[in-house]
């Protein structure tokens, strides 16, 4: 096995019981080569992993946002990171999903790049504030929508929250209406996520590690634990699922280590690289 990369997803594998970097985690990382790529990849946005970056010492790698659909650079030095790559949601499809959410109490967040647009101030915006360290933009979506069908763009995620009967209702809603055009994925029973099916954690980091390391699939090591996990853990040379992955996850897995709230992605980086 020849690992020149790490590859890792964050929330539920990465993070512990407090949804932070334990200090074993963050020794471990900052314990290898500077130069060995250690990317995370997530729904997240760019700003509610950039804390997490620091926190270990690599703000100079790349980060893997939206499940794939944004893609950064970052360069010793320069004010704003390279796009490696961004695939957005049509606004068309945008607009009817926030059109499907009216009148039931689902909560739907629009995401574009460095942005959040929430509709109202509420428990599921202030536990996402929370959580991510991320501030929202709150206010009403159809002055969003229309500025981006101005501008022809689109939301890099489209996040649904609201209680586990009607986001069952909505998730069957939008598979029929959209499952050709884009993935849906519940991150939890009350979180449906959504993002283009073009592109997924496997095709952003087969891309940056081509494009910027000139490195196969099979030198990086990745962690996940959730649906969105699955594409990435298949196609790495060595992919390793936390012990609280969804059976499907485990089941392509190379291995499975400890939970992420056993400090399991650092357990076996330890193992096998330190």
């Amino acid at each position: 096995m020849n690992i020149k990369a790490i590859c890792t997803d964050i929330d539920g594998t990465l993070l512990d019981s407090r949804r932070e970097l334990s200090p074993r985690t963050i020794n471990t990382i900052k314990s290898l080569d500077r130069d060995q790529p250690v990317i995370l990849a997530s729904s997240r946005m760019p700003g509610a992993m950039r804390h997490l970056q620091e926190e270990l010492d690599i703000l100079h790698h790349p980060m893997i946002c939206f499940n794939g659909g944004y893609v950064l650079l970052f360069n010793d030095g320069a004010e704003a990171p390279d796009v490696v790559d961004s695939v957005q949601i049509p606004v068309t499809t945008c607009s009817a999903i926030v059109e499907m959410a009216e009148g039931t109490d689902i909560h739907v967040s629009l995401y574009t790049e460095d942005l959040w647009y929430a509709p109202r101030f509420d428990k599921w915006t202030e536990k996402e504030e929370r959580v991510t360290k991320v501030t929202a933009n709150v206010g009403k979506l159809g002055p969003v929508i229309k500025k981006w069908q101005a501008n022809d763009t689109g939301a890099h995620k489209v996040m649904c929250m609201g209680p586990e009967q009607e986001i069952a209702e909505m998730q069957q809603a939008l598979a029929k209406k959209f499952g050709n055009e884009i993935y849906i994925y519940y991150s939890r029973p009350t979180y449906l996520e959504l993002a283009p099916r073009t592109i997924s954690k496997a095709t952003a980091l087969e891309l940056i590690l081509k494009t910027n390391y000139g490195l196969g699939m099979e030198h990086v090591m990745a962690f996940g634990d959730n649906y969105n996990d699955i594409d990435m853990l298949k196609a790495a040379g060595k992919g390793i699922a936390v012990g609280n992955a969804r059976e499907e996850v485990k089941v392509v897995a190379d291995e499975i280590t400890l939970n992420s709230t056993d400090d399991g992605v650092a357990v076996a980086i330890e193992k096998h690289l330190l």
